[in-house]
């Protein structure tokens, strides 16, 4: 079987952090009133997108009445609306729209793994639940060989991949990456760069910080760092 089918199984039986099980099932059990009908996955949430991807896009965590009702990253909120919309724009994307897991939408050479794979509480994360969940992060960027930028959405997921990066010894130091929208950094001989990006929340989208234009520079400005495929 393909690994990266292997470990999103494993992902989606994990039970690693009491809280958010409890949480994420609870979501699902009294749902909120405009999805009453809907089965909720409440279940952790798999990566998602081209196995051969040259990007990859790192979110926080699934939302609650969004990936973790639908079972598919950034699926079923605005969070999602606004971020498929981009992608789709770029070329990234087969359609604007991320409804369910079954509504044909592909991604093109991108994929999209996160920092946490359960919903937490009020969107915040233990620490212990991001070190809990970090191995299945560790192993999408092993299995994911094509990747050639990285783009973290938020500080937390820009965090969590340097911290990656300086204990396999890729990097010296993590200070030497400030995070700012748009930054891209050298991570060292044939590693991916990184491109830090505004997370697609709905706090920082309706207020502005960010807009479509300044995601879709983000993208272009990734794709502009590909190289050609071997």
């Amino acid at each position: 079987m393909d690994p990266l089918k292997i470990l999103n199984r494993e992902i989606i039986a994990c039970v690693r952090c009491p809280r958010l099980v409890a949480y994420r099932a609870e979501v699902g059990r009294v749902k909120r009133r405009a999805y009453r009908d809907w089965d909720y996955w409440a279940k952790p949430v798999p990566g998602f997108g081209d196995p051969l991807a040259r990007l990859l896009l790192i979110g926080l965590a699934p939302g609650a009445h969004g990936a973790n009702r639908t079972g598919r990253m950034f699926t079923g909120d605005s969070s999602g609306d606004f971020l498929y919309k981009v992608l789709y724009a770029t070329g990234f994307a087969s359609q604007p729209t991320s409804i369910s897991r079954d509504d044909g939408l592909e991604l093109r050479d991108a994929y999209i793994s996160a920092v946490a794979r359960c919903a937490p509480p009020g969107n915040k994360l233990a620490l212990d639940e991001i070190r809990n969940c970090r191995p299945y992060l560790v192993r999408d960027l092993e299995l994911l060989h094509q990747v050639q930028v990285v783009v973290a959405l938020g500080r937390i997921a820009f965090d969590a991949y340097l911290g990656i990066l300086r204990d396999q010894g890729k990097i010296a130091r993590r200070s030497a990456f400030v995070f700012g929208h748009n930054a891209v950094y050298e991570t060292g001989p044939g590693q991916p760069r990184l491109i830090g990006s505004y997370h697609p929340s709905q706090q920082n989208t309706s207020t502005r910080k960010l807009t479509e234009a300044m995601l879709r520079a983000v993208l272009e400005n990734a794709r502009r760092h590909f190289n050609a495929r071997p």
